[in-house]
């Protein structure tokens, strides 16, 4: 005991989380762990989205109906855009409240690397966000809570037309435009968007970013009505073509004569919408994550990098101008849906498949699990009339709805996390964008 001062040294602390390697299978304690630690933000985003949506929601429903009923249901056009920018806004807000509880934004701060604002995020991410916002459909949600809205706000009159036989412009809101209207409010956001993607291509500051996708939004959603017209037109002159007649007749054929034809395609019917459920829209999301995070690539060179592939790639940009832009707008719609997620998957199955199954295991049960628990919250509380749950089941569909968006933004950035924390622990580079 010689030499001792009498007092004992507080005992020396363990590594940091961030300095171990973390397990794949830590994923959803991890995803609690940053869900509980950033409560209050994610709550607040959550909320205050739900609250601009139903605000637009019931805006477009009530500037619908009066006089100039072009002009009004290109202001209800207009809504739509604003309720899909405010999902934007509310998914990268909750992700970017995440980013200070990551293990690896806390290496990047110690590394003297600043953090990004939130602004400067959106801007950054808004371009990209609507490329896979659209490639995979997300706006038929948002399309169809503006028809349900409707019906639900003026249900009265549908029903009081319908009595006497008349005619009612109730749920109209987004197809009655007419096509001259839309081809002119398409031309009008094509220019727009054009201009603003050049100024996001030359990195001008300001943002051009965010106007960009407000932009990409509004051309598709202008110019709907003039787009179905003109595709109705097309498929009435297509259907009479003898090249189409004929596709048609060997298909039949092809049903009768090939063993296990319908074998195939129902199996395929059945599973595909599940993998697209479980799979491919967590990679999407998941991607989102990694634009809000700073590690994503969207080019094939980055998917095939190191690969014999990556020669092919060459080629093709050595090639001729018309030979890039006709390979360009032969792939376009299949690159703009499975690229990001091919490379996303890249990303991630760095750190082993593990992480990948149970990231995608972790996003189905969210999904399931908080339709269930609110069917049994209803089985448990009950009612003598079941009409009266219209009311009811408002706060109890808010309050899922929060939990599940909550854990499910945990969740993304938790695997985002122990991907780049493994590769940062290994000495790699997670992210080449």
């Amino acid at each position: 005991m010689s030499g001792s001062t009498g007092v004992m040294a507080p005992p020396r602390p363990g590594p940091a989380p961030a300095q171990r390697m973390p397990s794949p299978y830590s994923l959803p304690l991890h995803a609690l762990r940053l869900a509980g630690k950033c409560a209050l933000p994610l709550v607040f985003w959550f909320a205050a989205g739900e609250l601009s949506r139903f605000a637009l929601l019931y805006g477009a429903t009530e500037v619908a109906y009066g006089e100039w009923r072009q002009v009004r249901l290109v202001v209800v056009m207009t809504l739509l855009t604003f309720i899909v920018l405010s999902a934007m806004i509310v998914t990268t807000g909750m992700l970017h409240a995440l980013r200070g509880a990551l293990w690896e934004t806390r290496a990047r701060a110690a590394d003297d690397v600043a953090q990004e604002r939130f602004f400067r995020t959106l801007d950054r991410v808004a371009p990209a966000f609507a490329v896979l916002y659209l490639a995979w459909g997300f706006q038929r949600e948002d399309a169809r809570d503006v028809y349900q809205m409707d019906i639900f706000h003026h249900g009265d009159e549908l029903m009081s037309a319908a009595w006497f036989g008349e005619s009612s412009d109730v749920g109209g809101g987004l197809t009655d435009l007419d096509w001259r209207v839309s081809l002119g409010a398409m031309i009008v956001t094509f220019v727009l968007k054009w201009l603003f993607a050049k100024a996001v291509e030359k990195g001008k500051s300001g943002f051009y970013g965010f106007l960009a996708a407000f932009s990409e939004f509004a051309f598709v959603f202008y110019g709907l009505n003039a787009t179905l017209a003109f595709a109705d037109a097309r498929s009435e002159w297509v259907e009479h073509r003898n090249i189409v007649t004929g596709g048609e007749e060997a298909l039949n054929a092809a049903k009768e004569s090939v063993p296990a034809w319908d074998a195939v395609t129902d199996v395929f019917g059945q599973y595909w919408p599940l993998f697209i459920d479980a799979v491919a829209v967590p990679l999407a999301w998941l991607t989102v994550a990694m634009l809000v995070f700073g590690a994503f690539s969207d080019e094939a060179r980055a998917l095939v990098k190191g690969t014999r592939l990556e020669k092919g790639v060459d080629r093709l940009e050595s090639s001729h101008d018309l030979t890039q832009k006709s390979f360009d707008q032969l792939t376009g719609g299949f690159r703009d849906r499975w690229l990001p997620l091919a490379n996303s998957l890249r990303l991630v199955f760095r750190s082993g498949f593990p992480l990948f199954g149970m990231m995608c295991l972790c996003y189905a049960g969210l999904s399931v699990g908080g339709d269930y628990a609110q069917r049994a919250v209803v089985r448990l509380v009950g009612s003598r009339e079941e009409w009266v749950w219209i009311y009811q089941v408002a706060p109890l569909d808010f309050l899922r709805k929060m939990i599940v968006t909550v854990l499910t933004m945990a969740l993304l950035a938790a695997t985002y996390d122990i991907a780049a924390t493994r590769a940062r622990l290994r000495g790699e580079a997670f992210s080449d964008a």
